[in-house]
């Protein structure tokens, strides 16, 4: 079980990541956060502290304010929660575009990893996610060929792409993969590196070639294997952070 300060903190990174609390916002006193959670002042002013250390705040003498230049994004851990709560892979603000989108014989690897003929294609898109001017990740997914037969959004590279003759915001793939098939993600892993950034990650993200990068990739799948691998890369400037049970 989260320890409440734990619990406290996480509950306003949620709510920055989302977008509820914008930058510049003013957060409760640790008094009056004390009082809303029916905790301690001291549990209280704990949770202010993981917030301050990872960038998500500041403190000044006229109180918390959620920070102007924010240097955390989420994890892939997070946007999968924050598709469960609202349908969206995007926290109020962000944006995604989608610079390809398309079948093709993947790498050998990916072909492992979900289990297909290696000569078979399968869905790749790439996309940058952002938040006004600062791009935050360079990413690649890519779903089993089957997918595509079913969800025709996973070879758009549209930003207001439909589902179900409805207008849609192009992100909640996930979500109608999950109801096309009937399959749902139950398990997730994630892997992370620092590298240097390549060429096309280095324009994507805004760098320079050869900069440090902070690499990953998930996976997201069911009993019957993987739903969506993906690689990502961000911006060294970023912070990311897990909790978890043990």
């Amino acid at each position: 079980m989260t320890t409440p300060n734990l619990r406290i903190a996480e509950h306003y990174r949620q709510a920055i990541r989302d977008g509820q609390l914008v930058p510049g916002a003013r957060l409760p006193s640790v008094r009056e956060l004390a009082d809303e959670h029916g905790v301690a002042t001291a549990t209280a002013r704990a949770a202010m502290g993981w917030l301050r250390t990872e960038g998500w705040i500041v403190t000044t003498q006229r109180g918390s304010f959620v920070a102007q230049d924010l240097a955390n994004t989420a994890t892939p851990a997070d946007r999968l929660a924050r598709i469960r709560r609202t349908g969206s892979v995007l926290g109020t603000g962000e944006t995604k575009r989608v610079s390809s989108a398309a079948l093709l014989v993947p790498p050998l690897y990916v072909a492992e990893l979900l289990d297909q003929d290696p000569a078979e294609q399968v869905v790749r898109r790439e996309y940058v996610i952002g938040s006004g001017s600062q791009r935050l990740a360079l990413a690649v997914d890519w779903y089993p060929r089957a997918f595509a037969d079913v969800v025709p959004d996973l070879l758009s590279t549209a930003p207001g792409a439909t589902h179900d003759g409805q207008p849609g915001r192009g992100d909640d793939l996930l979500d109608q993969i999950e109801r096309a098939t009937g399959r749902a993600v139950a398990y997730g892993r994630d892997a992370m590196h620092g590298r240097a950034a390549d060429h096309r990650e280095a324009q994507a993200l805004g760098v320079a070639t050869g900069a440090p990068i902070l690499a990953g990739t998930h996976e997201w799948s069911d009993d019957d294997g993987i739903i969506v691998y993906g690689e990502w890369c961000l911006p060294t400037r970023l912070t990311i952070g897990y909790e978890y049970r043990v």
